[in-house]
């Protein structure tokens, strides 16, 4: 028997569109945000073996994009947000990996 396929887009559009609610992407957001941290910690422990230009450089580059992704969302993004005390932690980790990345670039020289 052969599969009936309506036509009328309000039917393809809700089988399309997700249904927004306020936390809509919260859990996929601190899931994404997470493995951000988690690369970006990679990378250090990768930056802190091998002491490479390109190492380091893409380790900030990494470090920068997590400090980013830690500010707190506008209207409506809010719920795509860490919640702020996981925030202020992995913003104050960000600092410190700063600071190590300056410490591998002094000893590099």
């Amino acid at each position: 028997m052969p599969l009936a396929i309506s036509n009328k887009p309000a039917n393809r559009e809700s089988r399309l569109a997700p249904t927004l609610t306020p936390t809509f992407g919260s859990a996929y957001s601190a899931l994404e945000i997470n493995a951000y941290i988690a690369i970006r910690d990679q990378l250090l422990d990768e930056a802190e073996r091998l002491h490479t230009t390109a190492k380091l450089a893409s380790t900030a580059l990494a470090n920068d994009f997590v400090e980013g992704c830690l500010k707190p969302g506008r209207p409506p993004y809010e719920a795509q947000s860490l919640p702020e005390s996981d925030a202020a932690r992995e913003r104050k980790r960000c600092e410190a990996v700063r600071e190590r990345l300056t410490e591998l670039r002094e000893n590099q020289a």
